[in-house]
């Protein structure tokens, strides 16, 4: 057997194992859910469940909950993470240090231990309202506020750690070469820091938006009854009203988003990578 085709084999035989996990747990479900969405009662084709969640009026405001909750969450975790990333990256005080060896502790704490600790403290007896009063104590749990809270404490420390990596990767001689010339910080940040790191924002940013949009456990647990984010919603016509259409449904609208969000990032690298050849 010549050289180039072993080499072949051995490149299709270390593909294969990822390939027949992702053909597996992603390919076949997301091709079975699309199949599923197409069907009625009878398993026969139908368009039922498109037209269910699209006009359904209660669907029509979880869509609109989900992404009022997904984009103001991805707004306030990116302004935040930024922030944070700047301050850690740029300045040299105790405190800065402290907060960068300790900003990813969150990370490691299990999410329904986290949800639960966030319930004890801002439900309306929690540890918040005995200091304050619960009289003072304003509506945060099964609210918009503390689902946004609980989404941006989980996102916040992913966030920064890659924003602050794109940061560090900015050569000083290029700051330092700003500043000997007079350039004052706003415009460093404009027209040097900004662009160097947009290309990581708009990862971080495709990152937090594919785990908002579908998130469960916080929405289940901290949210509102109705409307609903579209995660527990679809879990709603699965499991407790058994519309296997109509969850499948949902799942595929989401999946469209999220395709959406990744195509604008693939084509922004595929722009940028072709203004490098050229």
């Amino acid at each position: 057997m010549q050289k180039k085709t072993k080499l072949a084999v051995l490149g299709i035989g270390l593909v294969m194992p990822s390939f027949l996990t992702l053909l597996v747990l992603v390919i076949y479900p997301v091709a079975l859910a699309i199949m599923e969405s197409f069907q009625n009662e009878e398993d026969a084709f139908s368009l039922e469940n498109y037209q269910y969640i699209f006009t359904e009026p209660l669907i029509l405001q979880s869509i609109q909950h989900t992404l009022v909750i997904t984009f103001i969450s991805c707004f306030l975790t990116l302004g935040l993470s930024y922030l944070l990333a700047i301050y850690l990256n740029f300045s040299n005080s105790i405190f800065s240090k402290i907060i960068n060896k300790l900003y990813f502790i969150p990370l490691f704490i299990p999410g329904v231990i986290a949800i639960y600790g966030f319930l004890n403290f801002y439900r309306d007896n929690g540890w918040v309202a005995r200091i304050i009063g619960e009289n003072n104590m304003p509506s945060i749990i099964y609210d918009m506020k503390g689902l946004l809270m609980i989404n941006v404490w989980f996102n916040i420390p992913f966030t920064t750690m890659l924003l602050l990596s794109a940061l560090q990767a900015i050569p000083r001689s290029v700051i330092e070469s700003a500043k000997d010339t007079g350039a004052s910080r706003l415009r460093l940040f404009i027209h040097f820091i900004l662009p160097l790191s947009y290309k990581t924002m708009l990862v971080a940013l495709t990152f937090l938006f594919m785990g908002l949009i579908g998130s469960f456990t916080a929405p289940f647990l901290i949210d509102r009854n109705a409307p609903q984010m579209l995660g527990v919603s679809m879990q709603q016509h699965f499991s407790v009203y058994n519309e296997i259409g109509q969850s499948s449904a949902l799942a595929v609208f989401m999946f469209v988003l999220c395709s959406i969000v990744g195509y604008v990032y693939i084509q922004n690298n595929m722009k940028k990578s072709k203004k490098d050849m050229f």
